[in-house]
């Protein structure tokens, strides 16, 4: 079986150690460490924290925009008593892609940066005594990779990376690094579908187990009372009276799974749960049967020295600020964030709209600028015979494992599959056409799927839009195209696309709108950039938003300011966030949170 994406928690069966911490560090900038022996052990290396990106950390900018490969070292020490265990050496992520070695031995290699990958150490670790750790994380980007990017070799032998995506290609270990002690026979994975029948929650699971003992389930409330049980790998419960998974109002019962034979208990994993249920009819997205609305943001993971790195703080500070401004929802834009980021989101009733790290499905550098104005050269991106075969099977193989992780979180009631491919291009129909059966046949709870459309494939030449529930949009009408005295106009130009994309009855959510503004930026009369200019575009979005019947949310990009790539369109970063980087309102932060807090969740209509 390859690695399970269970989260490790501790149990009355498995034990957990984070080895996270102070790691040694290595950047390898002539390339010769796979060749060198460095798997054995780093010599004149520096210190690292993991979790955390390497890139913000040192004042050395040839470190900081490093591309290839760069090294980890740590120390573990397995206890006698994990002898009868399997042990595994689980990282939360590595961007882009990893190999693992333990005592010189290679242990496990994974290729995508934001999923969870484990080896098995048992034959290569010493018992009672300390054991080296060694890893090789890599950041390039090609035509192949998902995101996609390129890497162009200077005069000077010295590579850089240009990619696809407005967004810095932070790297490194960025999530949490654990040891996990399993029983020999042990719970794999668990699928979970629930429905409502009345006032009743009903919970169809399947467990799979390394084994062929049987299997016990117990569904328990959040007052440790068990309401439901069954036995065998897969059954169907039923919970009298539930308590129903609510944007805004969550409520988790535990799915606890134990592996048994006779009165032992073999293995005991414990999932939180949520009931709900989510669909899409005629021009609404229901959760629970009723019409939702989606306020809130895209996002990203980032913060100022960690970089993408996790930061328990920060993800704090982010959830209290969606609070506070009246947001239900947000965009994992444009990767999978931390699994502790969607525990949260369970825990506090965040409506998640699940995103891929596809981003960059086209031949563009800077391509934010393009995909604003719509006016990019063709590039015939998905003709190309290296993205109908590699890309494509690693765009599947994102999507399948990004299912597997998160299928049962009850935050998650949409997923996207792809951030702002050319969807214009005539090669771009049998590539999505592929890519929704796939995906379509892994999700049991038929969550609706979407990609997020550009304007360079605006209503009329978006090849791909008919695979789609629900329809994304992101568009800069007043910022990309017609700013500043124009807005009035582009207002009136927005106004006639969405009543095009209307037309295919399908519900919309503008997944990105927004204009660059400078904290503390103050014009009157406005002028772009300025905090005031971004509080009057944001008010003829919304007035284009409320002439729209079809259109069930908005989710301005972005929440907060972040990093990007060096250029002539950025100051520092991206400056479209109602907060700063730092997390701090801007004037349009004050705005939102008068329109969001007086729209409700459920049943909103213009």
């Amino acid at each position: 079986m390859e690695n399970s994406f269970l989260y490790p928690v501790n149990s009355s069966t498995r034990r957990v150690i984070d080895i996270s911490g102070i790691w040694k560090f290595k950047i390898d900038a002539n390339n010769e460490g796979r060749d060198h022996g460095w798997k054995d052990g780093l010599c004149d290396n520096t210190l690292m924290a993991v979790p955390s990106s390497y890139n913000d950390i040192f004042t050395d900018k040839s470190i900081r925009e490093h591309v290839g490969d760069v090294w980890y070292e740590t120390e573990i020490f397995v206890p006698h008593e994990w002898e009868s265990f399997h042990v595994d050496l689980r990282f939360g992520s590595a961007t882009h892609r990893a190999v693992v070695w333990v005592n010189g031995h290679e242990v496990a290699k994974h290729e995508g940066g934001y999923m969870p990958f484990s080896g098995r150490i048992n034959k290569v670790i010493r018992f009672g005594e300390k054991n080296k750790v060694v890893v090789v994380v890599n950041n390039e980007l090609d035509y192949t990779t998902i995101p996609c990017g390129t890497v162009k070799t200077q005069a000077d032998g010295k590579k850089l990376l240009f990619p696809f995506f407005d967004f810095f290609n932070y790297s490194g270990l960025h999530r949490h690094v654990k040891l996990v002690a399993l029983p020999k026979e042990s719970v794999y994975d668990i699928t979970v579908k629930t429905d409502i029948i009345g006032t009743d929650g009903q919970i169809n699971y399947e467990v799979i187990t390394t084994g062929s003992k049987d299997v016990v389930v117990e569904i328990i409330d959040e007052d440790k009372v068990i309401v439901a049980s069954g036995k065998g790998k897969k059954n169907l419960l039923t919970i009298n009276d539930v308590n129903l998974w609510q944007p805004g109002n969550a409520y988790l019962y535990t799915l606890n799974a134990k592996i048994v034979d006779g009165d032992m208990v073999i293995d005991e994993y414990p999932l939180p749960i949520g009931i709900r249920t989510v669909e899409v009819k005629d021009n609404r997205v229901l959760i629970n049967n009723k019409p939702f609305y989606f306020k809130g943001f895209g996002k990203h993971e980032d913060c100022e020295y960690h970089g993408r790195g996790y930061n328990p703080v920060v993800n704090l500070r982010d959830f209290e600020l969606l609070e506070w401004i009246g947001a239900n929802s947000i965009r994992t834009s444009h990767y999978p964030y931390s699994e502790e980021f969607m525990q949260l989101a369970d825990q506090k009733g965040l409506v998640v709209i699940d995103e891929t790290p596809a981003v960059g499905l086209f031949d563009m550098l800077n391509n934010f600028l393009a995909a604003g104005l719509g006016k990019a050269d063709q590039t015939n991106f998905f003709d190309r015979d290296e993205v109908k075969t590699k890309t494509l099977a690693n765009h599947k193989d994102a999507i399948r494992e990004l299912f597997l992780r998160d299928k049962n979180h009850p935050s998650v009631v949409m997923w996207c599959l792809a951030n702002e491919p050319d969807t214009s291009q005539e090669g771009s129909e049998p590539y999505f056409k592929e890519i929704f059966e796939y995906a379509k046949s892994l999700d049991i709870q038929y969550r609706p799927m979407s990609f997020t459309n550009f304007m360079m494939a605006p209503f009329g030449k978006c090849r791909a839009h008919q695979f789609a529930d629900v329809i994304l949009l992101n568009r800069y009408y007043g910022w990309y195209m017609m700013g500043g005295p124009e807005l009035p106009n582009a207002k009136e130009m927005f106004k006639q696309e969405l009543q095009g994309w209307s037309t295919t009855g399908k519900p919309i959510i503008m997944a990105e709108y927004g204009a660059d503004t400078m904290n503390g930026v103050h014009k009157l009369p406005s002028v772009m950039w300025s905090e005031e200019y971004q509080v009057e575009y944001l008010k003829a979005q919304h007035d284009a938003f409320d002439s729209c019947d079809n259109l069930v949310g908005e989710q301005m990009w972005n929440f907060a300011d972040f990093q990007t790539t060096e250029g002539i369109m950025r100051v520092d970063g991206n400056k479209k966030g109602a907060f700063t980087r730092t997390r701090q309102p801007k004037s349009a932060a004050y705005l939102l949170q008068k329109r969001w807090t007086n729209i409700p969740d459920y049943g909103y209509k213009k």
